[in-house]
């Protein structure tokens, strides 16, 4: 087997891992909190500094993989994902809002240095000018990662039903740590690593295309989250009477088949644009077609149409486009950046990703709380609107550099 794709497998084997343990945590923290009789805001608010120091690890670690390598970006962020799971075994009375937040902000740390990290990596591990290629590996990557993310979901609510909290947390950290020990062996040094020590400066991008995309890619991912952190579940908890487990299983289903569209969509795409990895447009037409779920799923709840197949079928739609909108983010950003500089531009784009999530996470809150579930959906479809009139600000013709 070419070295290149065996060390994209592994990496690709490690960020899966790490992925589950990422949606089972926070599942275990929305719903426990949830059960503990936390206010829908303050469930979000423990989310805030895994969202905010997320901002700050994008910025940092893709400068830092520039300098010490990928491989050794994820691997930190491995270990600081098994810290952060152990630190919430504590005994209950220990729970504080400060301290949730403050392991919270750990698993956000580790959580973007490792998704910085995989990503990254497919530019440096795939070193033909293939922009179809590229696409399938990223889709792959990304698609496979949410589909397991999903998986995470429902093992978060089982392993609560049956093992408790602190229970549960024990079990996720000790098979990540083996998975970490595993890709240290595996792994050789340097991925990513550039030949000259980039200044910190440069993680600020110069390039109009990668700046456009960024702030395009806050609102997209800040739509999402502003239903799906907070107002989703507890709708469906408090509102429609599911279970625990049917909660975090419906989550998952929705994540998993969200994944394999993105997995997909290289397939999906490619009569559309004669066999080539998509453009601009793309992204522009997508957005604005994604627009259009939210607001209708809103506007059959204010209907007072039957609420559980509205907003199933309707987020499952909404889940369809949004996924194809997010792959086509996810190639574009490697498609704009040269193999050099790959990891800083990387970090960049999803210090903006994570703004958008934080933003998000907090606006779930407060809008359920004050507006409902529809007015969640209302503001997301405003944010989707944003990036799309955003997007026009993107190249129409990306290339290889």
């Amino acid at each position: 087997m070419d070295q290149g794709i065996r060390n994209y497998f592994i990496v690709t084997s490690g960020y899966w891992a790490f992925t589950i343990t990422d949606g089972a945590i926070r599942m275990l923290v929305v719903l426990y909190f949830h059960l503990l009789g936390y206010s829908p805001f303050e469930v979000a608010m423990l989310f805030v500094f895994y969202e905010f120091f997320g901002i700050i690890t994008n910025l940092v670690g893709g400068w830092l993989g520039a300098r010490i390598g990928l491989n050794l970006t994820m691997h930190i962020g491995m270990a600081m994902q098994v810290l952060a799971l152990l630190a919430l075994t504590v005994p209950e009375s220990w729970l504080s809002i400060p301290y949730v937040m403050a392991a919270q902000a750990l698993s956000g740390i580790a959580k973007d240095l490792n998704k910085m990290s995989a990503k990254a990596s497919v530019k440096t591990l795939l070193k033909q000018s293939d922009n179809q290629q590229l696409f399938k590996w990223v889709a792959l990557l990304t698609g496979s990662k949410n589909t397991l993310k999903g998986g995470g979901f429902f093992i978060g609510a089982v392993l609560l039903q049956y093992f408790g909290f602190r229970g549960a947390l024990a079990i996720l950290a000790g098979l990540l740590l083996v998975v970490l020990i595993i890709t240290i062996i595996l792994l050789p040094t340097g991925v990513g690593k550039m030949k000259s020590k980039p200044k910190f400066t440069q993680v600020f991008s110069n390039i109009a295309a990668i700046n456009w995309l960024s702030a395009a890619r806050f609102f997209l991912f800040g739509s999402r989250d502003i239903w799906f952190v907070v107002g989703l579940p507890v709708f469906l908890y408090e509102i429609l009477d599911w279970s625990l487990s049917t909660v975090g299983g419906f989550m998952a289903i929705w994540i998993i088949a969200y994944g394999i569209v993105q997995a997909s969509t290289p397939h999906l795409l490619k009569r559309s644009n004669g066999g080539r990895g998509p453009n601009a447009n793309s992204a522009r037409l997508w957005a604005f077609i994604l627009a259009f779920f939210p607001m209708g799923i809103a506007l059959a709840l204010i209907q007072n149409l039957p609420p559980e197949p509205v907003v199933v079928i309707g987020l499952i739609l909404f889940g369809f486009v949004f996924a194809i909108n997010s792959a086509i983010h996810s190639y574009l950003i490697l498609a704009y950046s040269d193999h050099d500089k790959v990891a800083m531009n990387v970090g960049f784009y999803y210090m903006a990703n994570a703004g958008g999530r934080l933003i998000g996470t907090i606006m779930s809150g407060w809008a359920y709380q004050s507006q409902g579930l529809e007015g969640c959906l209302w503001w997301s479809s405003a944010f989707v609107l944003i990036a799309t009139l955003l997007s026009f600000g993107l190249p129409d013709i990306v290339e290889e550099k």
